[in-house]
């Protein structure tokens, strides 16, 4: 481990990430202590002072009777070992979450520990990255339950058409979308970009997040500096300030409006 770290906080300072995989030993992410470390300094680098940690946790198997206390038990090992890496970088907050994968018709959420922060929202994603049958219904049962379903990197699932019609099914059912940075940047290829940029036009993203997983840059900075860049910093500092703060305060995102979707063309 290191010594304590002082870093230079870009313009971006505030920014909360609620989509990562920096939480060590417990997913495809950071793998030590050391690689948590090095990835929330990038993050502090890039203007991030609050992290949600949230690592994978598959609905149909976490929430199994039998297989839910020794993988809850494993998270709770990665928290605590997070939790004392991010001690050593002065003024870093880090918070509990899971990026919860719905494997199964009726994902259990109940426990606090992943939903983020704890609170009413929690992250989800959808099995193979593609769109399932009956979606929306999948989203609103978390709805109807009381938890306001967050739909990780929409961008990167296949099986829209030509009109996106799911995405307003989405919204009705009372979910929220979030972004994945790196999307409009490039970094999973021109089709997802563009997908990124044809749900930022309908207007249809609540919030920005990284899906950093403690490799390379999480190029947090690159993103809003691309938004400013094509006159959307308002809807910049919605997306990546004020929605997250207004989530980890248990209050519901404000809307974003219509992004410009040339937008990393």
């Amino acid at each position: 481990m290191h010594s304590s770290h002082a870093q230079t906080i870009p313009a971006t300072q505030g920014v909360i990430d609620f989509h990562n995989h920096v939480m060590p030993g417990v997913d495809d992410g950071a793998e030590t202590e050391d690689e948590a470390l090095t990835a929330l300094i990038a993050m502090r680098r890039d203007g991030c002072r609050t992290v949600i940690a949230t690592p994978h946790v598959e609905a149909a198997v976490a929430f199994n009777g039998a297989v839910a206390p020794d993988r809850l038990e494993e998270l709770d090992h990665g928290w605590t070992l997070l939790r004392n890496v991010a001690a050593e970088l002065d003024g870093f907050d880090v918070r509990r979450g899971a990026e919860v994968r719905l494997s199964s018709a009726n994902p259990d959420v109940d426990d606090a520990r992943v939903r983020l922060d704890g609170g009413p929202f929690v992250l989800v994603e959808f099995a193979y990255f593609a769109i399932p049958p009956r979606s929306a219904r999948l989203l609103g049962g978390l709805r109807e339950q009381g938890w306001y379903p967050i739909l990780a990197h929409p961008e990167r699932y296949s099986g829209y058409g030509p009109d996106f019609s799911v995405v307003r099914e989405w919204r009705e059912a009372g979910a929220f979308l979030q972004l994945s940075g790196p999307s409009l940047l490039g970094r999973y290829g021109s089709s997802v970009r563009r997908t990124a940029n044809a749900l930022l036009t309908l207007g249809a993203v609540d919030f920005m997040s990284s899906d950093y997983h403690a490799r390379g840059e999480p190029r947090i900075a690159d993103t809003y500096a691309l938004l400013v860049t094509h006159g959307a910093r308002e809807q910049a500092d919605r997306l990546m300030h004020e929605n997250p703060r207004r989530l980890l305060e248990g209050e519901l995102p404000l809307e974003v409006g219509a992004v410009d979707a040339s937008a990393g063309e």
